[in-house]
């Protein structure tokens, strides 16, 4: 009889780069906000070159579900005012209705920030914060693990959180390499599949989750497709089939029975043994410090497939 694992995020969409009003931080600064201030003028660099902040934001603005989560994670929680609507972590983000895919200058200018931090610069709107003389940050989408803990480094020194952004950095770090460690040679000659929706496109080693799945040395069954130059293939079932992965991930509600339910995938060694895991498809999209969630869900699945 097939059976799903469903891994939850430890315990164990497709919005990769990027669910209204929410809380707003205070005007007045506290003892922790005064002493960041002190630090001030920084110069940072973003995608576009550097970037000098005179003083300490109080009132930030995120357009990207993965900075929103790093700005809590370094410190900087009680000086983000409004973040976009699928910035749904951690529970105390003031979620708004504001777009991360079609940002709306005036209704950015609303909050009236002093810091607007994004990962997806394609309406220029950029350009249109910097006419209004608001500070912008433009911090692409990681794609290696080492992005995102410069990305922490970077927020922190931006947010007057500089010590807090490093040591977060530091922490998550430790605890991937331990994951990993702890691993060690179990994952050698394991295969996997990692399915973002029921049309079939998954993710090669170059992505920004395929490198998580690197960390343990698994072979992704995605980087022999003929169209996996993008990192994102559509591979069709007789591939899938050919492949025979020993792990299937899916990262999207409901993945795990799709799997289960395709009389074709009947002969996979992941669906016989037991081996298709759902994980959950914010922490496996994105790039900020609950990577480590999803990589113990890996972990997990890994231990499990070898106990076997």
């Amino acid at each position: 009889m097939r059976t799903a694992r469903s891994l939850t995020a430890f315990s164990l969409p497709l919005l990769l780069v990027l669910t209204a009003c929410g809380t707003s931080a205070s005007d007045q600064p506290t003892a922790e906000q005064s002493a960041a201030a002190e630090g001030f003028p920084v110069t940072v660099t973003d995608a576009r070159g550097e970037v000098t902040l005179e003083t300490a934001p109080r009132r930030i603005v995120s357009l990207s579900p993965s900075l929103t989560e790093i700005l809590f994670e370094v410190g900087a929680g009680d000086q983000v005012v409004a973040v976009d609507e699928y910035s749904n972590h951690p529970p105390e983000a003031p979620t708004t209705d504001l777009s991360g895919f079609t940002p709306n200058v005036e209704a950015i200018a609303d909050y009236e920030p002093d810091l607007v931090v994004l990962s997806d610069d394609g309406s220029d709107i950029t350009e249109q914060l910097e006419k209004l003389a608001i500070p912008v940050l433009l911090l692409p989408a990681a794609q290696t693990v080492d992005d995102t803990y410069a990305q922490m480094e970077l927020l922190g020194e931006a947010t007057g959180n500089a010590e807090e952004g490093a040591a977060a950095a530091e922490e998550l770090r430790g605890r991937l390499d331990a994951l990993v460690a702890g691993i060690g040679e179990d994952a050698a000659g394991l295969s996997y599949y990692h399915e973002i929706d029921a049309q079939l496109y998954s993710v090669t080693s170059d992505t920004f989750i395929g490198q998580v799945y690197g960390l343990f040395g698994l072979v992704n069954i995605a980087d022999e497709a003929e169209d996996a130059a993008g990192g994102y293939p559509q591979l069709s079932a007789e591939f899938i089939v050919d492949q025979d992965p020993d792990l299937i991930f899916v990262s999207y509600p409901g993945g795990a029975q799709d799997v289960l339910g395709r009389p074709a995938f009947d002969s996979l060694t992941a669906v016989r043994e037991g081996n298709v895991i759902e994980v959950d498809p914010d922490t496996s999209s994105r790039w900020g410090p609950r990577i480590v969630d999803f990589a113990e869900d890996v972990a997990e699945a890994v231990e499990a497939a070898r106990a076997e």
